[in-house]
């Protein structure tokens, strides 16, 4: 259900602003939109799992504020993220 170290670490070395930044809200968002593809394919199978289903709409409302504040403070790379990682833009 978690990412892996492996993948974890290639999602950060991809959106990192520089080396070792893991808290930038591009990093956090492209984190939180793997979980969330993760959850979802969960959640075809297991439709009963109302448990994760729960924590799959947090993760959404989380990654919605994150991107919210980013759109707020850098709107370049806020459009430049969401073509990369494919999400609507509101």
């Amino acid at each position: 259900m978690a990412l892996d170290s492996a993948k974890k670490a290639e999602i950060v070395a991809k959106f990192a602003r520089k080396e070792g930044d893991t808290g930038s809200p591009e990093v956090q968002i492209a984190l939180l939109s793997a979980r969330i593809s993760d959850l979802t394919e969960h959640l075809k199978i297991y439709k009963k799992d109302f448990s994760s289903r729960l924590g799959l709409l947090k993760l959404v409302g989380q990654r919605k504020r994150l991107l919210s504040y980013l759109k707020r403070k850098d709107y370049q790379a806020y459009s430049k993220l969401i073509s990369e990682l494919n999400l609507r833009d509101k």
